[in-house]
């Protein structure tokens, strides 16, 4: 799938993360970042895991979990609307996911393989799809959303929380 996502499918918040994918061939950075991110989060040192960068964000392992829930949850998204769900999907409170993640009691490590099959499952999901595939919309949090949204918010959700680790975690 080559074509970017196109206005009327997504908001524009979401345009932060499709920036973040730029002209990257979407799928296969998909496929980059399994490994990528695998190694970048498990070169962070563990004794940093519990570590904020302010009073009340969240520390490096939540961000990782963060990233875990986001990607899973992008996962079911892509899978309904390719299998022609028809009903709106809702939202997710993004903190109180965090908050009820426990992910502070994991490793690094441990969350950096767990991302890593779920990228990994995900990928599988998404690499053979196709341009017409890609167009399918549906609404989630009462929102039109495309299939090919929902992959570049994937890889630039992920590419915009590695940036946010390396410039005020590390």
């Amino acid at each position: 799938m080559t074509t970017k996502p196109q206005p009327g499918e997504y908001v524009d918040y979401q345009m932060n993360y499709i920036k973040q994918v730029g002209d990257a061939p979407v799928q296969q950075l998909l496929l980059e970042l399994k490994d990528k991110g695998y190694d970048f989060y498990t070169s962070i040192p563990e004794e940093k895991g519990n570590h904020a960068y302010a009073p009340g964000k969240w520390t490096i392992k939540e961000v990782l979990g963060h990233i875990i829930d986001t990607e899973r949850i992008f996962g079911y998204r892509l899978l309904a609307f390719i299998r022609g769900e028809k009903q709106g999907l809702p939202g997710f409170e993004q903190d109180d996911y965090v908050v009820n993640s426990d992910a502070g009691a994991r490793t690094i490590r441990d969350l950096a393989e767990e991302m890593k099959l779920v990228r990994a499952a995900n990928y599988y999901l998404v690499r053979n799809l196709t341009e017409e595939q890609g167009a399918i919309k549906g609404r989630s949090a009462g929102n039109p959303i495309s299939v090919r949204t929902i992959l570049y918010i994937m890889a630039g959700h992920e590419l915009h929380h590695m940036q946010i680790l390396k410039e005020r975690y590390l």
